[in-house]
């Protein structure tokens, strides 16, 4: 199967780890996986704040540089949804985009992926990839297939973290206290590491984690399944 991967900004960014990992498991998983080098944002910050020409032309280029692959896999949820909800709203017919767990689960029908990762970890679902995405509990059911992983559960884990983007810009305090909530809900866990499909929400609850030095690590799905 001829796969594309989809890196998204804030990956590319700011957590390159989370796409070589992606790579790695899908290459081990038997997939031809390509990166075309032509890719750029999705759109999605463009369309969320009222920049409808500047992000048809995102999404128009982004269907002409991943046409033709059998499928598209994106470590995101909210670029993800973005593509596959709002493309057909733009008048932009979308590539066959995939978040990596449903891929892994819908397309390649694999649960146990090999992994190894002896750590209690708790999973957060982040809004796109829960919400628009309708993901359910597939992130889990490879978490729990991964040997020597302990999944605990989150409290109030589909309670927004805050981050959604513009929206943490826009409204700091509500952000802030939202994402509050969420690490003190992560605390009571007892996790070492929280994990989660979006890396944007990873670093928005991991920012507050680090400042008040609770110890625990962040890992993006893709990292954990990747893990030998």
């Amino acid at each position: 199967m001829r796969v594309a991967l989809f890196i998204t900004c804030v990956n590319d960014t700011l957590f390159p780890g989370t796409g070589k990992a992606v790579v790695s498991l899908l290459r081990r998983l038997g997939c031809d996986v390509d990166f075309p080098q032509a890719q750029t944002c999705c759109g999605q910050m463009h369309i969320n704040t009222g920049y409808r020409p500047e992000g048809v032309r995102l999404a128009r280029h982004f269907a002409e540089v991943f046409d033709g692959y059998d499928a598209v896999v994106a470590p995101s949820g909210s670029c993800a949804a973005m593509v596959r909800e709002q493309y057909p709203r733009l008048g932009v017919e979308p590539p066959p985009v995939h978040d990596l767990s449903e891929f892994l689960i819908d397309v390649l029908e694999v649960e146990d992926v090999g992994a190894a990762f002896p750590h209690r970890v708790t999973y957060h679902p982040t809004c796109h990839s829960l919400r628009g995405l309708r993901l359910g509990d597939k992130p889990t059911r490879l978490l729990r297939r991964v040997r020597g992983l302990e999944l605990v559960p989150l409290q109030g884990a589909e309670e927004c973290c805050g981050f959604g983007g513009t929206f943490a810009v826009k409204n700091p305090a509500i952000s802030a206290a939202m994402c509050a909530d969420k690490v003190r809900n992560v605390m009571d866990t007892g996790a070492e590491v929280l994990c989660a499909a979006d890396n944007s929400c990873l670093m928005h609850i991991g920012g507050t984690m680090r400042r008040q030095r609770t110890g625990v690590r962040i890992m993006h799905l893709a990292e954990i399944l990747d893990a030998r």
